[in-house]
């Protein structure tokens, strides 16, 4: 025979059912005694256990756990079990019938749980257990108000299983049938007593004890017989078309494949839940939305609200340590392979030109999406299920180091309404001490939450290009290992879905996917291996936009079209021809032979000195300037009709500082102009109003700053 369960030092709060709470009225919810409690805590008292009773409304939810607290010092277990009955029939439900079911049922199990909550938290263990019932899973006729009680407290059970998981608090749901006070008179005296609550406790029981692992599920109990349910999803159908409108015909036509539980999927998680739409999408090969099938790991979200919240938003700063085992680890992980001898310097630390591949800046940008970070942006109700990777941008103002501790910080750079969705773009910044080494930008897609009447463009995004309408000029291949997905998660991306093939069939997926991430360092590598002999010094910037998945043994075809030192490229799957990245680039730093036609950032341009004085000199008046100025400057500086450097004035934050690259949030003003302009401006041959009318130039955002720039340039500045 199996050891007994042991509860002992456990304390276990049970609300109605004539239980250890209970207000002792009728069942439908009118009077009040203390009878019922009285009488459960005399029973569980004579059989040597400990129990007081309290009469408290489960409304006052603190009150009853605050009753535990005082008498036994913790609480381990809720089990909600109150509850009354108002049946009638839907017309002749009044508010005040709906009403109380679901302050008794609903609104009492929220308040009781979660006056406990914290202190199950900060104890590391919780058992929860919600009483649904099947009409709320079935429905049933004069019980409308009932029902949609009982099926609330079902989603409030799986909610509250998912985020107590990281701190041992599990909740489950029973619904069971069984007699009490509230079938009294309607069940007969014989069948009551088949279904007595002795046939329901044992499974309360076992779900609450510590060695149960069971979380987020719900069960059917009565008369000595339980049953688990879960959700059933048929195949479905795709009813619509590339550019084609969607219609109520075709739903029609597809009414019956729609309706087809033959092969069903049998979803478990609300990432379950769109992970078909997600394939769809896919499918349908948007071409306008930048919609990938490349998920974020854990992540949905609700439509907005506050957006103006949102727009710089600065997420917590993190570091991102890395050694070389790590960069070596990440080159293994996008195809870098002893096959190619030149490919050695990515592996190999005792290598004479040992490097970093440009791309693992990547891997330090990514921390800023993980746990749970999406959730804290202001005026954005975030929840991760709907949320894909769409497009992704990445620059480098100096190779990365072979190992480091770089500061990162992430702000959220705009939000956009693309009508199907909302795109949020988030821009990390990497910090070698005070240098800046690369910069990131997340174009994060939030399908459904579109449509709020938001601007649909922003001139922080980096903005994908289209493919040139000729015939490649190069195509490498390189087929990928079934261990690639297993491989590459070892760089941080511990999705499950690429690893796990339950979790991928739930997903509506054969098997896992890899990584979108890996098919963007495949390709990368690809274009540096083709057109810059592997130079990691070559590499300034690349952009792309995910398309589809791509499965860990399938060959990635990379498809290149250089125009000067951009190199644009589409990646797809030689097995089945799909585009996996596109609308994709590199740019690289030009060649010596090049260098004295276009500069590279950081090359040789006068403007450069200027913005280096005016960093020397905002050491001793940094203060003051900002007091006068109260505003972040950006400034894009031309070569040849291509920016050629961008640096950022910050005169609104602290003592104020000067930096290489694009403003860390939101510049007030942002200026596009070439070098040979700029010093003019700044030697004061050229009034900067005057430059902005004639266009030579060019302003965004609050261009009225643009009457200070003779007080930061001319008076601050001198060479």
């Amino acid at each position: 025979m199996a050891s007994m369960l042991n509860f002992y030092g456990r304390v276990v709060l049970v609300t109605g059912a004539g239980g250890v709470n209970d207000l002792g009225g009728d069942m439908k919810g009118v009077g009040k005694g203390s009878l019922a409690a009285d009488k459960v805590v005399e029973e569980i008292r004579r059989k040597g256990g400990k129990a007081v009773a309290n009469y408290d409304s489960v409304e006052a939810g603190e009150k009853i756990v605050k009753a535990a607290l005082d008498a036994f010092g913790r609480i381990d277990v809720v089990v909600n079990n109150a509850g009354i009955l108002r049946d009638r029939s839907f017309s002749r439900i009044s508010d005040e019938d709906w009403d109380m079911i679901q302050r008794v049922h609903l609104r009492g199990s929220f308040m009781v749980t979660r006056a406990a909550w914290d202190h199950m938290k900060k104890q590391n263990f919780g058992r929860i257990i919600m009483t649904s019932s099947a009409a709320g899973i079935y429905g049933n006729f004069g019980q409308a108000n009932y029902s949609a009680a009982k099926l609330g407290l079902l989603g409030l059970s799986n909610s509250l299983a998912v985020e107590g998981k990281k701190n041992n608090i599990h909740c489950n749901t029973v619904a069971p049938v069984a007699g009490s006070r509230m079938t009294q008179g309607f069940l007969p005296e014989d069948l009551i007593e088949a279904l007595k609550p002795e046939y329901v406790a044992p499974l309360v029981l076992w779900l609450c004890h510590e060695s149960c692992e069971e979380n987020g599920s719900v069960f059917e109990v009565g008369a000595g017989w339980i049953g688990k349910l879960r959700w059933e999803r048929t195949l479905g159908a795709l009813v619509r078309q590339k550019n084609q409108p969607m219609t109520p015909e075709a739903v029609k036509a597809n009414w019956t494949k729609i309706c087809d539980f033959d092969n069903a999927t049998k979803p478990q998680r609300i990432q379950d839940s769109v992970s078909t739409v997600i394939e769809a999408l896919s499918k349908i090969d948007s071409s306008d939305g930048g919609i990938s099938a490349n998920n974020l790991s854990h992540a949905t979200s609700a439509a907005p609200s506050g957006l103006v919240e949102a727009v710089g938003y600065k997420f917590p700063p993190f570091s991102s340590s890395y050694t070389e085992v790590d960069t070596i680890m990440y080159a293994l992980g996008v195809g870098a392979s002893i096959k190619e001898p030149k490919d050695l310097k990515f592996i190999y630390e005792g290598n004479s030109d040992f490097s970093c591949l440009p791309t693992f800046g990547v891997i330090l940008a990514q921390k800023s999406l993980g746990g749970g970070g999406l959730a804290e942006i202001p005026g954005l109700s975030v929840n991760f299920t709907k949320v894909l990777h769409g497009e992704h941008y990445l620059e480098l103002y100096k190779p990365l180091p072979n190992a480091g501790d770089l500061k990162c910080e992430a702000v959220v750079a705009d939000v956009l309404d693309k009508r199907s969705g909302l795109v949020i773009l988030i821009d990390v910044y990497s910090y070698s001490g005070k240098e800046l080494i690369c910069y990131n930008q997340f174009s994060v897609f939030v399908m459904g939450s579109g449509g709020f009447g938001g601007k649909r463009t922003s001139d922080k995004d980096k903005v994908a290009v289209a493919i040139p309408s000729r015939p490649p000029d190069a195509i490498l291949t390189d087929t990928t290992s079934l261990n690639q997905a297993a491989l590459y998660r070892l760089s941080g991306d511990w999705n499950p879905l690429h690893i796990d093939p339950d979790f991928a069939s739930l997903a509506g997926f054969d098997r896992p996917i890899l990584h979108g991430l890996c098919t963007f360092g495949f390709s990368a590598r690809h274009v540096l291996q083709q057109y810059a002999d592997r130079d990691v010094l070559r590499f300034k910037a690349i952009k792309v936009r995910f398309a589809k998945p791509v499965y860990p043994g399938q060959t990635l075809q990379t498809e290149m079209w250089k125009e000067g030192n951009r190199i644009h490229f589409q990646t797809k799957v030689q097995e089945t021809g799909d585009t996996v990245i596109s609308n994709a680039y590199v740019d690289l730093v030009p060649t010596s032979d090049t260098l004295a036609k276009i500069p590279s950032e950081g090359g040789d341009l006068q403007s450069n000195l200027v913005f280096e004085e005016i960093g020397r000199r905002l050491q001793d008046i940094g203060q003051e300037m900002v007091k006068k100025v109260n505003a972040v400057f950006e400034w894009h500086i031309t070569k040849g009709e291509k920016i050629a450097a961008k640096w950022t004035i910050d005169l609104k934050n602290g003592a104020g500082k000067v930096y290489q690259g694009p403003a860390k949030g939101s510049a007030d003003a942002t200026f596009i102009l070439s070098d040979e302009v700029f010093m003019e401006v700044v030697l004061g041959k050229l009034d900067p109003q005057k430059a902005f009318f004639s266009g030579r130039l060019k302003a965004r955002g609050n261009i009225m700053l643009s009457q200070k720039l003779q007080m930061i340039l001319k008076d601050y500045a001198k060479i």
